[in-house]
Order: structure tokens, then C-alpha cells, then sequence
């Protein structure tokens, strides 16, 4: 049985996606939606957080949430999640450009912490969301960690092959934001347009032991994306 917040955001999903409510409407008031699908505040709070953090609408204290444009994309600079987990309800497709066994280069040796005689995958992926190539990653994994990833995995969610499959736990990540001009590589695989820029997020991310598994570089088009972070005041 679906739990209840989900329902709720599924049938706001819906309205947004049917053009019932469009960009710059407002959403009935929590008190009124708690009425209308006989629903705790918490469970329609949860609902409406899913729904900002998928960049459907936009909440400010004191006012109503309001529906947002979806052109741009927010991408939770704080969260651990796979591609799959962040575009549901987003037509979405990955491509895989590239799943090969390596070993010697310097900066991947560097950033994983392995010698030189040590195997990784490299696994370059290309994301493309409502129809336009705007995402290059690049995962590099220690087969010390992962013997091997199928292509289905690859191409579907790595991280369920990982959790599920192969029962790693996946604890913490580091993750560093800058940018850079694009390269002929950003132009031949994305949707570049006229833009000479991409937003380069490099990912450092490490098992529940300690132990760092994998280093992601990936390559967004800036247009489509706004990064967004959760900051609490602890007094």
C-alpha cells in the first residue's frame, strides 16, 4: 500500500504535469490540504518538502507553496543520491558513453588513494532529461571494492546494484563544486548550445567503514541546474 505522503505528492505531481496548476500558482494552505486528504500536518509537510526538493514548487514562511518553473533542475549538494533517485517523474534517460577496467593514471590514482598497479572501473555516463543531453558523469571505482558492474546496472542505477546486489554500505560524501570552460569533450556529448561553461561537482564518497570507494566527476550544463544546500543555526 502507498504511504500517504507519497499519494499526496503523486496527485500534486499529477496536477502540475497536467497544466491543472501552473508555474506561479499557489498550492492550498497546509490546513486545507490536511482537511481535504484527511492527512496529519507532518504527512503533508513531507509531501511538500519532497516536492521542493524535486524543484516542483518553492515554499517562504508566512505564504502559500507556490508552483515553480521546471526548467531548472535543484540538485541537493548535501544528499547521496543516484541520478534515478533524484529525476523521478522527470522524463529522464541514461546513456553509457564508456565502462572500461583501468589502472596508472596519476590524478584517478591520486584521488582514490591506490597505487599504481591497483584497477578501477571508469564508467563516463551521459544523463539526458526532458530530451537534452545536459550531464556528463564520470565514476571511478576500485575493483577491490566492485569486481564487476554489468552494463544493465549501469545503465539503470548503480548505486541499487552496489546496495542491493552487492551489499556495500554507502555512508558519507565529500563533494566539491567549481567552474570551468567547457571542453571539446563537454561540446561532442552535451547539449552545449552556446554556453562555454559547465558546473564541475567532483564527489569523494566513502563506505560506512571508512574506506573511500569512488570519486565522481560530473559535468552539468549551469542553465539547467541550481545548487541547493540546508543550513541549520545551532545555537
Amino acid at each position: 500500500m502507498e504511504n500517504k505522503y507519497i499519494t499526496l505528492y503523486n496527485e500534486i505531481l499529477r496536477m502540475i504535469e497536467k497544466k491543472e496548476l501552473n508555474t506561479g500558482d499557489k498550492l492550498l494552505s497546509e490546513k486545507e490540504l490536511m482537511e481535504k486528504y484527511n492527512m496529519s500536518r507532518d504527512t503533508v509537510r513531507k509531501s511538500l518538502n519532497m516536492l521542493v526538493q524535486d524543484g516542483y514548487i518553492k515554499k517562504s514562511k508566512g505564504k502559500l507553496a507556490e508552483v515553480i518553473d521546471k526548467n531548472q533542475f535543484n540538485f541537493p549538494i548535501s544528499a547521496i543520491k543516484s541520478f534515478k533517485e533524484l529525476h523521478v517523474g522527470v522524463e529522464n534517460k541514461t546513456y553509457v558513453e564508456n565502462l572500461e577496467i583501468l589502472k596508472g593514471e596519476k590524478d584517478i590514482i591520486k584521488y582514490l588513494g591506490i597505487s599504481d598497479d591497483d584497477e578501477y572501473f571508469k564508467l563516463v555516463r551521459i544523463r539526458e532529461i526532458e530530451g537534452e543531453k545536459i550531464i556528463i558523469d564520470k565514476d571511478y571505482i576500485p575493483r577491490k571494492y566492485v569486481s564487476n558492474i554489468p552494463l544493465k546496472a549501469a545503465q539503470n542505477s548503480l548505486y541499487e546494484y552496489l546496495e542491493k546486489e552487492l551489499n556495500l554500505k554507502i555512508s558519507h560524501c565529500m563533494k566539491e563544486i567549481t567552474v570551468h570552460s567547457a571542453t571539446n569533450e563537454d561540446r561532442k556529448l552535451l547539449n552545449m548550445k552556446k554556453i562555454d561553461v559547465v558546473v564541475v561537482v567532483r564527489s569523494f564518497t566513502y563506505l560506512e567503514s571508512g574506506e573511500l570507494f569512488q570519486y565522481t566527476e560530473a559535468r552539468h550544463r549551469p542553465d539547467k541546474f541550481k545548487f541547493i544546500d540546508y543550513a541549520y543555526r545551532k545555537i
